[in-house]
């Protein structure tokens, strides 16, 4: 059975929205404890402009300082040709592209509609192409907008073909607000690995309403084998009212290994890491496994038993 590819995206995702700044050292401290836990891809950070997210100001200090580990690959999200031109001058493995699948999201996030965003993809593509630098887009509100409700399946196909036309080579389907529901997401998934063969599509899940893992169950039954996800649930997308904090990590692994799948990740040390979050952002964290303990953890009787 192919071992799942886990995206963990919690020192971009995870903390953009926190209330406060975690010191460059700390970030970089938790980023390389994250390396050497198995995990695939580590999406470091943003090059997007400090005035819009100050959390992330010092992506560049971030992806300088982090130590690279073999098998690990460091991605980060560029908003534009400018924070492409950033990352590929610090030596990055993958860049992720953003846009919207519905116009008043795109609006509101990216301040362009999502035709708009193709012709910004263009010339970023054509700067990143010929580096080595893996080139991935992720497709926002891909199950359902806050502002439009339900995106049309066909629309969300023909933007995945227009964005593959452009050279993106890998693309992400983001429940942005967590919206999507089990038997959409195997509906969708079916369909574009069928229309797309080859392509490594990611799948990013919101817990919001409680249905992440679900979701993400429903996608590896279809075919999907890689996944993003948060450490501790953290995140949530500013620009998208209702949004709360992506899967879990943790709780993403443990359900996968407790199925016989293989995460390629080491469950203990990925704790330890989680359990440093509280700490370093100044409140408790949603993931479950991290409170209660793996489902093979045993505990001695009551001595009264």
């Amino acid at each position: 059975m192919e071992t799942l590819q886990i995206n963990e995206v919690a020192p971009r995702d995870g903390f953009q929205s926190e209330s406060r700044f975690i010191p460059t050292d700390q970030k970089v401290a938790l980023i390389d404890a994250l390396t050497a836990t198995g995990i695939a891809r580590i999406e470091a950070t943003s090059f997007v402009s400090p005035k819009a997210i100050p959390n992330l100001r010092d992506a560049a200090e971030v992806v300088s300082a982090i130590q690279r580990r073999q098998g690990v690959d460091i991605t980060v999200l560029v908003p534009n040709l400018k924070g492409a031109e950033r990352a590929l001058a610090c030596g990055v493995d993958e860049i992720n592209l953003v846009m919207s699948a519905s116009d008043a999201h795109g609006r509101a996030n990216l301040r362009m509609t999502p035709e708009v965003s193709l012709q910004q993809f263009a010339n970023i593509i054509n700067t990143v192409r010929g580096s080595g630098v893996f080139i991935n887009a992720s497709l926002s509100t891909a199950f359902g907008c806050p502002f439009e409700g339900n995106v049309p399946e066909a629309r969300v196909l023909d933007l995945i073909e227009q964005q593959l036309a452009l050279g993106v080579e890998g693309v992400t389907l983001c429940d942005t607000t967590g919206v999507a529901n089990p038997a959409q997401v195997s509906a969708l998934c079916a369909q574009v690995l069928k229309r797309f063969p080859g392509v490594p599509f990611t799948l990013h899940f919101h817990n919001t309403r409680g249905m992440g893992l679900a979701n993400a169950l429903a996608a590896w039954q279809v075919g999907i084998t890689r996944f993003d996800a948060s450490l501790g649930g953290l995140g949530g997308c500013p620009f998208a009212p209702g949004a709360t904090g992506n899967v879990c990590t943790e709780d993403l692994v443990h359900m996968f290994e407790q199925m016989g799948v293989n995460t390629g990740v080491n469950l203990p040390a990925l704790l330890e890491a989680s359990a440093t979050l509280p700490d370093l952002i100044g409140h408790d964290t949603p993931g479950q496994v991290g409170k209660a303990g793996s489902a093979d953890r045993r505990h001695p009787l009551p001595a009264q038993a």
